[in-house]
This record gives structure tokens, sequence and C-alpha cells, in this order.
């Protein structure tokens, strides 16, 4: 009996040391590549910082759609490591860029494949604008705390980077009929990572017919793009659920519209291009820090404009077939599960800070005269009849809205026109041509701006402890929303 009881404790002994060092070091072999990931006992996670789904898109491929991962030939890849971010608005960073990061509670590589015991799939587009931003993570990463919210959620999440700026989103005719440039490349680096997943989410633990896309702000309106690209036209079908955090969706044109044609020609003639036999050619070659800084002066020039910050998705023919008011009216939406949310206040982080005072700042007052002013920039395709009835109808100077019981002032009036048009209306629409259920929130916790509501979910904080029962209910209806489907209960 000693003997056996012997035997029994070092299999026990051997198989939680295997099991442990199957949690400390996974070790993910795909067709390109062997992939080396971490453990972290303090936040109980096994992570991959650093995993390429793409080419490099360098020289040739500024400007394309992403081309197939570079074979990796040397030994195993060490995925614990910082990633470059894309050139951003005021930072260089790299063009070679484009990684993804992935998190999830620990699990036995040894039967990740196993169906049974396949998890949920997370994947997220951080926002910026469209200009900036990186998917980068240190511990604990973003959004962790959803993940923490209940010792029952378990799936796995995705961070990648996408081109922004000039580099992800330059639109114009000579993009279009280049043969070796794509429009709205910073989409296609989003849908490579949506790809990605389906081929190779399962090594990880994850199911591939479960995932879910989130992302606030820009990352929110990349969300958007994919719902309205998602099983349409001649594009796959990579995700059934969909999380929309105060969607930013500015006016979107067609690719060769004289708006966006204007663009394309201020960035050749601030790059030194414009003379160029070949204008793409040319921004294909100069050098990344003389394109950032046209970044810079292009989006400085758009403040306050119905483009907003300039550079953004087209519709291009291909990806993006039509507006979203457009899609949504055609029934057509393929995505099953749509939640959208918005903040009461967060248009007011977008609108001119003169409209707050008597003094004019940047042009702008607290006066009637200088709303309006605003409004027609803002709005320049409004007939002056429709001015009207946003002035006198829709947003008078004295009103209502469902969640406020007053307001008068010029600044929050400009704000609530600015959070609908470009933040909650996105919301509302996408998830009201859901094919089998939408939802959407409002978020209302002074002072509810843009990105107010980021801190129950985005990175761990005390406020977490403090206001326990605001975070488990807000983190909570996330994390149900990304399981089964339903934001109304926590996990």
């Amino acid at each position: 009996m000693a003997l056996l009881i012997h035997h029994l404790l070092a299999l026990y002994l051997l198989l939680t040391t295997s099991v442990a060092r199957a949690y400390e070091n996974p070790l993910i072999s795909l067709d390109y590549g062997v992939f080396q990931g971490r453990y972290d006992s303090t936040y109980n996670l096994s992570y991959f910082r650093k995993i390429p789904f793409a080419a490099p898109p360098t020289g040739e491929n500024r400007f394309r759609a992403p081309q197939p991962p570079l074979r990796i030939l040397d030994d195993v890849y060490d995925t614990d490591q910082d990633f470059d971010m894309c050139p951003q608005r005021t930072v260089n960073g790299s063009e070679d860029c484009l990684y993804l990061g992935l998190f999830s509670r620990p699990w036995d590589v040894r039967s990740a494949s196993t169906t049974s015991l396949k998890r949920p799939v997370l994947v997220v587009f951080y926002g910026g604008g469209f200009i900036q931003g990186s998917a980068s993570f240190t511990l604990p990463p973003s959004s962790y705390p959803v993940l923490n919210a209940s010792n029952l959620n378990d799936y796995v999440v995705i961070y990648s980077n996408y081109r922004v700026n000039a580099f992800g989103f330059l639109p114009g005719r000579a993009v279009k009929e280049s043969p070796s440039s794509d429009l709205n490349p910073g989409l296609l680096d989003q849908q490579s990572v949506l790809k990605w997943v389906q081929r190779y989410i399962h090594h990880f633990g994850g199911d591939p017919r479960n995932v879910t896309i989130w992302g606030q702000s820009a990352g929110g309106g990349s969300v958007v793009a994919q719902v309205l690209a998602n099983g349409r036209g001649k594009q796959p079908k990579l995700f059934s659920k969909a999380l929309a955090s105060s969607p930013f969706w500015p006016k979107t044109y067609a690719y060769d519209a004289p708006e966006v044609e204007a663009i394309y020609e201020h960035l050749t003639n601030l790059t030194g291009c414009a003379n160029a036999t070949d204008t793409l050619t040319c921004l294909k070659e100069v050098d990344v820090q003389t394109i950032r800084d046209a970044n810079l002066i292009i989006s400085e020039s758009q403040k306050y404009t119905t483009s907003t910050f300039t550079w953004g998705p087209v519709i291009d023919g291909e990806f993006l077939s039509d507006t979203l008011t457009e899609a949504v009216t055609s029934g057509s939406l393929q995505t099953d599960l749509v939640f959208g949310m918005y903040n009461t206040h967060e248009g007011e982080n977008f609108v001119p800070t003169g409209l707050r005072s008597q003094n004019t700042t940047d042009g702008f007052n607290s006066s009637i005269p200088s709303f309006h002013q605003w409004l027609v920039g803002f709005l320049p395709g409004l007939s002056p009849e429709q001015i009207r009835l946003v002035e006198s109808k829709y947003y008078p100077s004295i009103g209502r809205t469902e969640t406020l019981d007053l307001y008068n002032s010029t600044y929050v009036r400009a704000g609530l026109i600015y959070r609908d048009v470009v933040l909650a209306c996105p919301a509302y629409w996408i998830a009201s041509a859901a094919k089998t259920a939408g939802y959407v929130g409002e978020y209302t916790i002074p002072p509810a701006q843009h990105a107010s509501d980021t801190i129950y979910w985005n990175q761990v904080n005390p406020i977490q402890q403090t206001d326990e029962l605001i975070y488990k209910g807000y983190a909570g209806a996330f994390a149900s929303f990304f399981k089964p489907g339903i934001p109304t209960r926590i996990s």
C-alpha cells in the first residue's frame, strides 16, 4: 500500500509539474513559425505579446493590403517583447508594425484544440481618431478588468495593430487604380487579424465560431466598418458579435470625391511629390518622417469640420460598398448580435472650446450667431431650411434630452449635435440592423464625456474596488456579451 501511495504521489507531482509548465511556457506551432508564450501568476494570465500576422508593409507594400506573414526560419520566436506602433500623428513609430498580442486565462496547450474546451474569442481594435494608437501591451493588459469582473469569465483576447493616418487611410483615384495599392489598408489590417483568428485561434484554445469584435472611439468606428463588410458581397463572415463603444464614424466620402482628392493632393504637395511623374510611387518612396509631418499638418487643418480628423474610411466599392445609412436601410448586414454604447456628454470633447465662453477663442464664442457659424461648418451638406430645423426643433437653445432634464448652454448644445451625428447614431444604426438582436446603452455617470466609461474597464484602478457594484455591473455586462451575447447580466 505504501508503495502504491508513493507511485500515485509521484504521478500526481509529474502531472502537476507538466501542466504547470504548459501554463508557464505555452509553445504554439503554426505553419509559419513556432511561438513561445509566457504565464504571469500575479494576474493568472497566459500571454503572447508579439505575434506577426502580416508581412511588414514597407517599400512597395506601403498603402497596400496586408500580405501573408513571413516564415520564421530561426529557432522558437519569443513573443514576450514589445512591438512598435505604426507611424503616428506625432510619433514616427515603425512601418514594421503588423503584430498582435494575445492573452487569456491559462490553459493546457496539449488540449487547446479539443472542441469541448474551446473558448469565446474577443478581438479588440484601439481608438485614436484613425490617426494614432497602439496595441502593444504590458501586464495587466488593457480590458483585463472585464475579464477579471467574474471568476467565471474565460475567453481569449487579441489586441492588434493596424495602420493609421495616411499609411492606413490614403484615399484617391490614384490608389484605387494602382495594382500594388489598396484603399482602406488600415481596415484590411483588421480584417487580416480576423482571418488569422479563423485559421489559427484553435491552437490557443479559442473557438473560431464564437468571435466578438470590440473597440472604443475610432476602435468603435472600426467595429462599424467591419460590421458593414462582414459577410456582405464578396467579404467573408468572420465574427458573429460586435460591441461598438462610442463608435467614432465621421463623414465618409467616396474614394474619389472632391473632398478626398483634395487630401491626396495636399499630401503630395507637402511631401514634394506633386510634380512627380507618378505621385503614388513617389509617396511610397519618401521617408516616414516626411509623411508623418505632412499627416500632422493635414490633420490640424481639419479641426472642427465635418471631416473632423481627416484620415478615415472611404467608400471603396469593395470592402466598404456603401455608406452606413445605406447599409443599415438595405437590411443586408450579417452580424448576429450588436451592442452599441455612447456617453451623454462625449460630443463636448470635439467641439470648439470657445463655445463655452463669451470671449472669442479660436473664432468661436457662446453666442447664438457663433453657434450657427459652427453648425453650418460642421454640417455643410444641410440646406438653410434643414439648418433652421436643427436650431429650432431638434436642438433648440434651451431643451431637454432623454437623460438631460435641461440644457441651456451653447457648448452642451453643440456637443449633443456632435455626439449624435458622429458617435451615438452610428451605435443606434448598427444595433438596429443586427440579424438576431441589437442593444444600445448610454453611459450617464458624470462627467460622461468621451472615454469617461473606460475607467471601469480599460486598466486596473482603485475605483473598481470603491465602486464595485458599478464596475461589476458595467464590465460584467460587457463580459456577458462576449460570451453568451446578452449584455444584461454578470457572467
